[in-house]
C-alpha cells in the first residue's frame, strides 16, 4: 500500500474520528473504501440508481408530490 498525506479541516477531521468510533471503524478505513468506490465508478452508479428510486416513488405518489396533476392552495393544506 502507498502513503497518502491529505490535508483536512482539524474539526471535520475530529468528528470523522468521533464518528467512526461510533461506528467501530477508523478514518483511515473509511478514506480508503471511498476511494475504491470512487476508483470504480461504483458510487456514481449508486447515487443514478438512487435518484431512479425516487423519481419513480414521486411519479407513483397521488398525494401530490410535486409530480401530480393536484394544484394544492392554502385553504387545502391548512384545512383541519
Amino acid at each position: 500500500m502507498t502513503n497518502l498525506t491529505l490535508s483536512v479541516d482539524a474539526d471535520v477531521l475530529r468528528r470523522a474520528r468521533v464518528r467512526a468510533v461510533q461506528e467501530d471503524t477508523s478514518v483511515n478505513a473509511e478514506v480508503r473504501a471511498f476511494l475504491n468506490g470512487y476508483a470504480d465508478g461504483s458510487q456514481q452508479d449508486q447515487r443514478k440508481q438512487a435518484m431512479s428510486r425516487l423519481v419513480a416513488l414521486a411519479q407513483s405518489m397521488r398525494t401530490g408530490g410535486g409530480l401530480s396533476e393536484r394544484a394544492w392552495d392554502r385553504d387545502d393544506l391548512h384545512e383541519r
